[in-house]
């Protein structure tokens, strides 16, 4: 009987700690992408609609920003790099340039190879569009700024990286400047897979 107990106990106490680990992810945002179609860095067509059944994370960058930029897609490397160690596969990581006027596929595909990614299919970076577009598509989709500066090259935009699960919905955002999250981002991913 005393044995009978103890299985029971460690049963319960495995139970207890696999609910700890595959605790159901809890959306913070819900913002329906806008339909879409741009181009990435290999001068393919991306939409929204090729996305579709994939979880991706969002950025908005360009290629001339000398700041925030390089900081911002090195961290996503690391992410990279951490989605692709834990065995993750169903995930898609898309820029979109803020500067969409210079920044050509051949530009963007320039930028990326300076970064010490193994697996570019999971990158696409976006151009293709006017300035005006990504502005509308950047605060309807994620609530967020990419404005240019009148008589600058400088874009004003987000340093948060974006969650967008599988549905085409925006349901978190994370820095991704500094003292970026990457246990959780992972963690998130692996759980909007289900």
């Amino acid at each position: 009987m005393k044995r009978v107990f103890q299985y029971s106990t460690i049963l319960l106490f495995v139970y207890l700690l696999s609910g700890c680990s595959f605790s159901k992810f809890e959306p913070e945002l819900d913002f329906k992408v806008k339909d879409f179609e741009f181009t990435n860095q290999r001068n393919e067509a991306v939409s929204l609609q090729s996305l579709n059944g994939t979880p991706w994370l969002a950025m908005f960058i360009y290629t001339r920003c000398n700041t925030v930029c390089p900081p911002m897609t090195s961290n996503m490397t690391d992410v990279h790099t951490a989605l692709e160690a834990e065995g993750i596969e169903n995930y898609k990581i898309v820029g979109f340039s803020v500067d969409p006027a210079y920044d050509t596929p051949e530009i963007l595909s320039n930028y990326l190879s300076y970064y010490p990614i193994e697996n570019e299919s999971k990158w696409e970076l976006l151009t293709g569009y006017p300035q005006t577009e990504m502005t509308q598509f950047a605060l309807q989709s994620f609530n967020t700024v990419a404005k240019k500066l009148t008589g600058s090259e400088d874009v004003v935009h987000d340093i948060k990286y974006f969650l967008v699960d599988q549905n085409g919905t925006t349901v978190k955002s994370y820095n991704g400047y500094s003292d970026v999250p990457i246990e959780e981002i992972v963690s998130d991913m692996k759980s909007i897979q289900n």
